[in-house]
């Protein structure tokens, strides 16, 4: 079939170039899942904090991720990025040259970002739910701070954040398609430029599209088994 001999693989085909941005893809998604994940923590950290300059600036964090577009804040970290690089490169040492920052660094940068700003209200919402006598009966039998948080609270905000932040891994994943705009080869520029050659686009979007479709499947499986593990012994009301 015609199909086939666009997806195969060799001179003959696209399948080579597709699956090489499918590696790109899934590398951009599986470098920024821990640094969303550390910001959010940080994040959430300081919007439950005590202190009330922490708990402003973690709001204004999050209400200023969220309410930027995606896209928006992909170029704001390509081009602004770069150009603060610069500058700064240019004030230490007038005599360096152009700096230019990676499209792949710039992805991360700005996913990374974007996932913090949603993972921390999740975060901060599983902190708050938790029962305050588990910490101060902690704190009576002489458990420091750390310690507390370490082995009480951590292991039951993840058992209630997972669903969401299960969520937000489809999202990155998903979103990792902007990328193509700043010139990162990831599977959906690889499927622009195939379609481009071969004005065949329904032949590589509706392939891209499985795809996409069968990686998120994937991972709403392997999701769903880490909540079950993870609500393992616990009673859920019913109520």
């Amino acid at each position: 079939m015609e199909w086939f001999q666009y997806l195969s693989f060799g001179d003959s085909g696209w399948g080579d170039e597709l699956l090489a941005g499918l590696g790109v893809t899934l590398s951009l998604a599986v470098v920024t899942l821990p640094l969303g994940l550390f910001l959010g923590f940080v994040v959430a950290a300081a919007s439950v904090s005590g202190r009330a300059v922490l708990r402003t600036s973690a709001l204004i964090f999050t209400t200023v991720i969220r309410g930027l577009p995606e896209l928006l804040t992909l170029f704001i970290i390509y081009h602004g990025a770069g150009l603060l690089i610069n500058s700064t490169v240019k004030w230490l040492n007038p005599d360096a040259g152009f700096v230019e920052l990676s499209p792949f660094v710039a992805g991360v940068i700005a996913l990374g970002l974007v996932f913090a700003g949603y993972a921390a209200e999740v975060l901060r919402g599983a902190w708050q739910s938790l029962d305050k006598g588990q910490c101060e009966a902690a704190q009576a039998v002489g458990m420091t701070r750390f310690d507390t948080f370490r082995l009480i609270e951590l292991p039951q905000m993840l058992r209630l954040a997972l669903p969401g932040l299960g969520n937000l891994w489809i999202n990155l994943l998903k979103d990792t398609a902007l990328v193509s705009v700043i010139a990162l080869n990831d599977l959906m520029r690889m499927t622009n430029i195939a379609v481009g050659a071969t004005k065949k686009p329904f032949v590589f979007f509706v392939t891209v599209c499985l795809v996409y479709w069968f990686i998120c499947i994937v991972c709403e499986w392997c999701i769903a088994k880490m909540e079950r593990r993870a609500n393992r012994g616990v009673r859920i009301s019913s109520s």
